[in-house]
């Protein structure tokens, strides 16, 4: 028997005994399972290539081209292999749920892994959150595919795919449903959460059983929270915020700069090399950083110093201060010149460095100033990582909980809940939206605080467009209109010339009174009769755009461009229907 037999006898055997929510909920332990193992395979991958170039691949002073190589061979592997543009993939995952019905393609199950794995692995600037996300969306979003799924349970299950491998990767779970919530789904429904906990939870237990404690980032509290160093995580906040508003900003103009650059070899050289120099003046700025985080976090912040070929008194504060402050300010360049380049990696990780270093400078300045240790340096990192993170990602409650679950409880709860807020609404009075969202946001792509925009951004302009109107030539006369009209079912003529370009139109009003006077009949031509129509729509138009135009004319029927021919018309009927319906799809449950 055929494999297409077998699928379509168990989808009918499906169909009649399992309801469709009890399926979604298997679906998502499936799909939790295997982003979780995603997850763990991607981190070996990594772990493999780090230790293939530390064992000889070049000599271990030229560390700082290994990003170099890392950025060419993802581009050789993603434009010229896999004929794929790569750049910020949560955006990709958030532009599928809105603009293409969840259809995420087959190939991204796989090559983002393959990407990431090699860019960070050689060192760059960047994390492997991101690319893992995508990876498990996209299991999300094929599987329910090849199950025949609907829209909306097949959304619910690219979340799942999210979720749980958020939760694998930093065995995370309510992190990582709160991350889906937050960030890819932000419309879900209360019995919608079901299926993301299973995946949360199944990505989870993969990580624990196949890693153990060698997740990507674990810490274990040795301080408490004093509530008289609230005033001091109150000023951690502001700071977080700007940080984060000064990340944002930077990863804009650095990846624009950079995208100039039109060859993309070229633009890779030109990334990779900027970003050699900047890691021999900077070395913890290679790779993700968590083993800096790790070093600053137990004591060891000589660590950050390692391999420095600039710095001759390493046990000098006010040189490690210093020297903290330009890691703050160049990581964000690094990042952008990884991605813009042409890596593969996402913002996550860069956010969460960029955190630690930020809450660990605060910290190692009050006590310098004051100076005693009046600050825990190490609360102060994992709370800075929350707020930066908060900031970056436009998610304060995933920072929280992601930080309360990585170090195995809740004693910092207060503090971060602080941090992560005041950080959150620094950066939104100077930026609304997060780096995922705002490009989408300003094309019209995505309106999560604006519904009936949401539901419009769904509709496809292209297939309302009806075709069904007889056209006329303008030196034609009206006799050949009338003609067209007793085989119409119309009352709008386009009048288009021998080159498709719209030159007017004609409705039946603007003949009824002359259309039996026999005499006009064989003299009037059309061009006589036509009229510009109200206004005209442009086939790659926003329906946003589209409804504006409907609205300021008051007309019931627009005709559509495309290219400067004429296509068709759109009618406002039209529109409404395709509203409501996808109105009811856009109901997660």
């Amino acid at each position: 028997m055929k494999a297409n037999e077998i699928l379509a006898k168990f989808l009918i055997w499906r169909i009649k005994r399992v309801g469709t929510r009890n399926f979604v909920i298997f679906l998502s332990a499936v799909i939790g399972s295997l982003s979780g193992l995603a997850a763990v395979s991607l981190k070996a991958s990594v772990h493999f290539i780090q230790h293939l170039l530390k064992s000889g691949f070049l000599p271990n002073y030229l560390y700082f081209i290994f990003p170099l190589i890392g950025i060419l061979l993802t581009i050789i592997l993603s434009i010229y292999i896999f004929r794929e543009t790569l750049g910020h993939g949560i955006t990709d995952i958030i532009y599928a749920i809105e603009k293409k019905s969840s259809l995420i393609s087959r190939s991204k199950m796989y090559t983002r892994m393959i990407t990431s794995a090699i860019t960070v692995g050689f060192g760059g600037s960047v994390g492997l959150e991101a690319p893992i996300v995508v990876t498990g969306s996209a299991i999300g979003s094929n599987v329910s595919q090849f199950m025949h799924i609907d829209y909306n349970s097949r959304t619910i299950l690219v979340g799942c795919g999210a979720a749980g491998a958020i939760s694998a990767i930093f065995n995370s779970p309510i992190a990582g449903v709160i991350f889906c919530f937050e960030v890819i789904i932000t419309d879900l429904t209360i019995t919608g959460f079901i299926p993301l906990l299973i995946a949360s939870v199944a990505g989870s237990i993969i990580s624990m059983l196949l890693l153990g404690d060698d997740i990507l980032f674990f810490f274990k509290l040795t301080e408490s929270f004093k509530a008289s160093d609230t005033p001091f995580y109150i000023l951690l906040g502001i700071i977080c915020g700007l940080s984060s508003l000064y990340f944002t900003r930077m990863m804009y103009k650095i990846e624009k700069k950079i995208e100039m650059i039109r060859n993309d070899i070229g633009r890779g050289l030109t990334g990779g090399i900027l970003l050699g120099i900047i890691i021999i003046i900077f070395p913890p700025i290679y790779g993700e950083g968590y083993d800096m985080i790790k070093a600053i976090l137990t004591g060891r912040e000589s660590m950050l110093l390692n391999n420095n070929l600039f710095i001759s008194e390493p046990g000098n504060m006010l040189v490690l201060i210093f020297f903290l402050l330009g890691i703050v300010l160049i990581k964000p360049v690094a990042t952008s010149l990884t991605i813009g380049s042409g890596g593969s990696g996402g913002i996550f990780a860069p956010s969460l460095f960029l955190g630690g270093i930020t809450g660990f400078l605060v910290a190692l300045t009050i006590n310098y100033i004051t100076g005693s240790n009046i600050i825990s340096t190490s609360n102060f990192a994992l709370v800075g990582m929350s707020g930066v993170m908060s900031g970056v990602l436009h998610a304060p409650l995933t920072g929280i909980f992601l930080i309360a679950e990585i170090t195995s409880g809740y004693t910092l709860i207060v503090p971060l809940m602080i941090v992560s807020a005041i950080s959150f609404l620094t950066i939104s009075y100077y930026e609304e939206y997060s780096l995922y969202t705002k490009n989408l946001i300003e094309r019209g792509d995505y309106n999560p605080y604006d519904k009936d925009k949401q539901v419009l951004g769904i509709i496809q302009l292209e297939k309302l467009v009806e075709t069904d109107h007889t056209t006329i030539e303008p030196e034609k006369k009206l006799i050949d209109l009338i003609r067209v009209v007793s085989k119409s079912k119309r009352n709008i003529f386009p009048v288009v010339n021998k080159d498709q370009e719209l030159m007017g139109i004609i409705t039946l009003d603007d003949i009824r009174e002359i259309m039996f006077d026999e005499d006009a009949r064989e003299k009037i031509e059309i061009r006589n009769l036509m009229h510009s129509p109200p206004d005209k729509v442009d086939i790659k138009e926003s329906m946003q755009s589209v409804m504006r135009k409907f609205e300021k004319t008051g007309a019931w029927n627009l005709p559509v461009i495309e290219d400067g021919k004429y296509k068709g018309f759109l009618s406002k009927s039209t529109i409404f229907n395709a509203y409501r319906n996808n109105l009811r799809r856009k109901k997660f449950a």
